[in-house]
């Protein structure tokens, strides 16, 4: 209300994933947060979403009437985004890149690469992670690898650490399918966008804007949430 009465302009906010965030917080900061949002509200003349998922889901959780949200779907720049050669080169890699964290669900794709390296007949492979590890979460990534240690296949996983843009784009050029199953619905997704832009498929799990960003392109598949052998069944298709 400040914003507006100073500037006499009218007001839009975005609305891109705060509800993982409120819902992070203890009580009573996360209704004192909830009820602040929903009377400032009033003074937004036009909210914008960054996917359809997002606005239904943050119009019920908000009490936004839904017609005050419009979507702008996400975009990116081609800029220094070619296709690359790897999908039909060995060994077969499936590649992870965003936040070293539980919630990104690395280590359901890591289950999912256990089951899929069971399976006889299969060529090949490997798999590689990449992207920020917070401190707190080394005792994450550190149970991931010894996971995979115990399985037989700690040399089959790679982490490549936190990339800069010209790494991110060599990585994803390297990769044969891409996959970031969070176990939350995201109402963003622009990784799919990125590996999309360097041709690799990607399999993710039908929750939040991966829905309509994998519908839309046809550019994947999606399979059952928070089921590693529906996962390992998406890549191996």
């Amino acid at each position: 209300p400040a914003i507006k009465a100073e500037m006499k302009v009218p007001v839009c906010c975005t609305l891109q994933g705060e509800d993982f965030f409120l819902g992070s917080l203890r009580e009573p900061f996360r209704q004192k947060s909830l009820q602040l949002i929903r009377e400032n509200a009033a003074c937004v003349d036009a909210f914008i979403a960054i996917s359809h998922f997002g606005a239904r889901s943050m119009a019920e959780y908000l009490g936004i009437d839904r017609d005050r949200i419009h979507v702008v779907p996400l975009g990116m720049s081609f800029d220094g985004f070619e296709c690359g050669n790897a999908r039909d080169a060995e060994p077969f890699t499936i590649g992870y890149l965003a936040r070293i964290a539980p919630e990104k669900g690395l280590h359901f794709l890591c289950a999912a690469y256990r089951l899929l390296r069971s399976r006889s007949g299969l060529s090949p492979s490997r798999l590689w992670a990449a992207g920020y590890l917070a401190p707190e979460q080394n005792s994450y990534l550190s149970d991931i690898r010894k996971s995979m240690d115990s399985w037989g296949l700690s040399d089959q996983f790679n982490y490549h650490g936190e990339l800069d843009r010209r790494d991110k784009l060599n990585y994803l050029k390297s990769l044969s399918v891409f996959s970031v199953p969070e176990i939350y619905d995201d109402p963003k997704g622009l990784f799919l966008l990125e590996a999309l832009a360097c041709g690799i498929p990607v399999v993710q799990p039908r929750r939040g804007a991966f829905v309509e960003i994998v519908e839309t392109t046809g550019g994947g598949l999606l399979v059952e949430p928070d089921k590693p052998e529906a996962l390992a069944d998406g890549l191996l298709a």
